[in-house]
């Protein structure tokens, strides 16, 4: 089976039965996405709410814990033509960074799993990794029926 992710652990504890989310999302983002045969995985990076504002600090300007952090090495029009290409170098599409203690919040907050808060914040980083946003309205339509996409076809829902 292809590469689809590397999991990193950053002052926090490793939780393997996360590591099968992952993989099973990213695995289906991938396949959506059309990036099956590609050489690109994904770096995601399990940290704490401290870790998390400080690199929300740092490369946003941002003093505040958040959830997701997503940080892509292409641009789409560079991903795009990634997929048209042959390539034998593993390459990194970005990093996704998720601060566990907010995964836990949210998911109490919004009334359901801590797997379904973790899926969504894995789809939601990989589709910035991709080129997606969601701070003007109309890229927003076009971000969140992806996302909802890939929650459906794993069926993990609300």
């Amino acid at each position: 089976m292809k590469k689809v992710v590397e999991i990193h652990y950053d002052q926090v504890e490793e939780r393997k039965e996360n590591e099968q989310i992952v993989e099973n999302v990213l695995t289906t983002c991938f396949e959506t996405e059309n990036l099956s045969h590609t050489k690109l995985y994904v770096n995601v990076i399990f940290t704490n709410l401290e870790n998390i504002r400080q690199i929300n600090q740092t490369y946003r300007g941002i003093d505040k814990a958040t959830d997701v952090l997503s940080f892509p090495m292409f641009e789409p029009e560079e991903i795009e033509t990634l997929k048209k290409t042959e390539n034998h170098i593993e390459e990194v599409l970005g990093d996704i960074v998720i601060a566990t203690e907010k995964v836990e919040e949210q998911a109490k907050e919004y009334g359901h799993s801590f797997k379904r808060e973790l899926a969504y914040l894995l789809v939601h980083g990989f589709y910035h990794l991709m080129g997606y946003d969601h701070i003007k309205e109309e890229d927003k339509k076009k971000m969140r029926p992806k996302e909802e996409f890939i929650l459906e076809q794993l069926k993990i829902v609300r």
